[in-house]
């Protein structure tokens, strides 16, 4: 990576960054902004049926996060819950999960192929090259296909400047946290070009066996071929590599003891993106774009959550897992837009096509449970070592082929004055041909559906509006869910392997009404959804006594809640008011857990989803004083309510609030800047969980103390 930055440093000529530009242009009033995501064109707000916000370049700026979620919690309506080193879950509409409810995009580009999520893939974003994030909440899969059903959020890249410009800077904090991150480009004739990279390191944690060293780099070139079409292409790199340091127990958690149990796990990343794409105008009322790509992935881990221990059974034996997942996706999507003059007329149609091979495998670890003093039936683990790797005993072991197709339209049309309404289809199949390597069996399993979505949007008035929609939801289940052994089978259990074949596709109605106004000139803006969802076979992880998971994809749920956000200047607009949280609450409706009449536990019916808080806002106030021009400070809450940590709704977690301080100066070209993060040094955990029996035992995913993060960041330009 040294190289990396070393060019970087000699890129044409010396110039100015692109986040100071954008800091003049961009308008920050989110409601006023045109998207893309939402109808996979550019569209104004007030065209938009669904609930949808943008994070700009100036405040992906002035956050200089760390991580991904630092940014995109600043979103009425979204969670994203920090698991450590860039590592996450999501909660949008949805309980804090990991299951195939979100879609990731990069620049309208799914992350991942379908059938083939990971709850982790922004790890794999550079933060030093995003321009702005859209974020979708709600299901969209009438334009994007399976997963895109809690939310989608859309990850925007820098584009070439039209003057040359650089950037170069560093960070770091008192926790062994440092980053490097540098970019820079320009357009010379009719081609323009831009290259980003970071690299992150970590050593030393405030929790012991915590170290992570992420690098990446985005090359994108434009090549303007004449004034109606233009060839892009887009490259990433990224290599992570993580020690997974896990949760604590309670008594470890209150205590402040951040002792890792173990000092063998680990998730490692090796990812490729690129893509070649070409544009074409065909007059002001047409255009066309065509994309081809490939992505390169390779996931490797020996995960804390995959350890499994009981403390009735066999409290000082447990057992744990190394897996790896790999794939590889060909693939080409195609796009029209074509308007017409009768009733504003505009219609988006496209199609996809994906092939994705995959290979899983997934192996025994014999370990050994060191306990703590404790009364039998209550110990809790003070560290876990291996005793043996057992290659032999596969947990999972099978090969892939996914073959994706798709193909999608949506209409918008204005059948009155001010009223705009909107209707979007598409049906996608998903065949995979599969080998089972464990019970020797071969097949071809196949998820198909079409999927709808209506809305309409009525602006009586310039400065205000409203929407309704309904849309529908779908997300078949990751495959490395079907083809997991259950716990009981195989391996060492002296019985027949068995897997999820009869898992089902989750699928989604959600209802919802919103609005937004602007006033004052812009410096009051302010948006409110209500949506009420009903999901029908959500994929169900049941967390058994010795940690272990047992999946079910039968019943109904319920989501529903209120999402608002607002913003306000004043004092000349050196004062910012940013205020934004949801209101919501997940119940399961019908959903049977087990079908022996002897469990305890026969169906969760009328319990509230664990790890679903009834509320969740992020706040902020930010001054940026005439008198000290380039100067900027905020103030930010994140609130989490409290929620249940187990499926039968026996224990909570308070939940938490907490303060973030940001400060920055600019002058002439050198910023600096810091930030404190958890003002109050508050003892809080992002996640809580526990299993459903008496002996289980709650475990912490615990936040960091009291962080001050410095950092120094040289702009420069040179301008025609």
């Amino acid at each position: 990576m040294k190289k990396i930055f070393l060019s970087l440093l000699v890129i044409g000529q010396i110039a100015c960054a692109q986040d100071q530009k954008t800091k003049d242009t961009t308008k920050t009033e989110e409601l006023e902004t045109v998207f893309i995501t939402a109808n996979r064109t550019a569209t104004q707000r007030k065209a938009t049926p669904v609930a949808i916000s943008k994070i700009t370049a100036k405040t992906i700026n002035e956050t200089k996060a760390v991580a991904a979620y630092e940014i995109i919690n600043k979103t009425p309506g979204v969670l994203m819950v920090n698991l450590g080193n860039e590592q996450h879950s999501m909660s949008i509409r949805q309980p804090m999960t990991t299951n195939a409810y979100y879609l990731y995009l990069e620049d309208g580009l799914s992350i991942r192929p379908m059938g083939v999520f990971n709850h982790n893939a922004l790890l794999e974003i550079n933060q030093f090259n995003l321009q702005s994030i859209e974020v979708v909440k709600g299901p969209v899969s009438s334009l994007y296909g399976p997963e895109a059903v809690g939310g989608t959020i859309n990850l925007i890249s820098l584009k070439p400047s039209i003057n040359p410009e650089f950037k170069f800077g560093i960070q770091a904090d008192q926790w062994g946290y440092k980053r490097i991150q540098a970019a820079g480009g320009a357009t010379v004739g009719k081609v323009g070009f831009h290259i980003a990279g970071i690299s992150s390191l970590q050593e030393n944690g405030w929790m012991t066996y915590s170290n992570y060293k992420k690098d990446n780099l985005n090359i994108r070139i434009d090549y303007n071929i004449n004034d109606k079409t233009r060839l892009i292409s887009n490259t990433m790199w990224g290599k992570y590599y993580s020690d997974m340091n896990g949760s604590v127990n309670e008594a470890a958690f209150y205590n402040r003891t951040y002792k890792s149990t173990t000092d063998f796990t680990y998730r490692k990343s090796d990812a490729l993106r690129t893509r070649l794409t070409l544009e074409h105008d065909w007059n002001e009322d047409a255009s066309s774009y065509i994309t081809v790509y490939h992505r390169d992935n390779k996931l490797g881990q020996n995960p804390s959550y995959g350890i499994r221990w009981s403390p009735t059974i066999k409290p000082t034996t447990a057992k744990g897992e190394v897996n790896s997942n790999n794939f590889k996706s060909y693939g080409a999507i195609g796009q029209h837009t074509q308007k017409f003059d009768f009733l504003n007329t505009k219609i988006v149609g496209g199609a996809l096509y994906d092939y994705s091979p995959v290979t899983y495998w997934s192996y025994l670890l014999e370990l050994k449970a060191n306990l703590n003093p404790g009364a039998p039936g209550k110990q809790t683990v003070d560290y876990y070592e291996i005793l043996a790797e057992r290659l032999d005993v596969k947990l999972a072991n099978y090969t892939a082929d996914i073959f994706n197709t798709a193909g999608y339209a949506q209409l918008s049309f204005n059948p009155i004055e001010k009223l705009i309404v909107t209707a979007g289809a598409r049906y996608d199949n998903m065949k995979v041909d599969y080998n089972n390597a464990i019970d020797n069996s071969t097949g071809t399993k196949i998820y198909d559906k079409p999927t709808f979505k209506a809305g309409v949007n009525y602006n009586p008035v310039q400065f205000a509006g409203v929407y309704g929609n309904y849309s529908q939801g779908f997300a078949p289940p990751g495959i490395t869910s079907i083809f997991r052994t259950k716990p009981g089978t195989g391996g060492t259990t002296g019985k027949p392997a068995e897997f999820y074949y009869n898992l089902e596709p989750a699928t989604f109605n959600n209802y919802e009404i919103g609005g937004w106004l602007s006033h004052l000139e812009g410096k009051l803006n302010f948006d409110y959804a209500v949506y009420y969802m009903e999901g029908k076979n959500e994929l169900l992880s049941v967390r058994l006594p010795d940690n272990s998971t047992d999946y079910r994809s039968v019943g109904e749920t319920r989501h529903k809640g209120v999402e608002f956000g607002g913003n306000y200047k004043l004092l000349s607009n050196q004062l910012n008011i940013r205020l934004g949280g949801t209101v919501a609450e997940h119940t399961f409706i019908d959903f049977k857990v087990s079908d022996n009449p002897m469990d305890v536990l026969q169906n969760l019916d009328g319990k509230e989803m664990p790890a679903a808080p009834r509320w969740s806002g992020n706040s902020e106030i930010s001054y940026y004083p005439n008198w000290i021009p380039q100067f900027r400070t905020s103030l930010e809450w994140q609130s989490v309510g409290n929620y249940y940590q187990d499926q039968i709704n026996t224990v909570k977690y308070a939940g938490y609030d907490i303060f973030n301080f940001r400060a920055g100066y600019e002058w002439k070209g050198i910023e600096i800047y810091g930030n404190i993060i958890n003002i109050t040094d508050k003892l809080y955990a992002y996640n809580v969980s526990k299993g459903n029996t008496a002996s289980s035992q709650a475990t912490y995913t615990a936040a960091a103390p009291r962080t001050f993060m410095i950092g120094l960041q040289y702009n420069f330009s040179l301008k025609k």
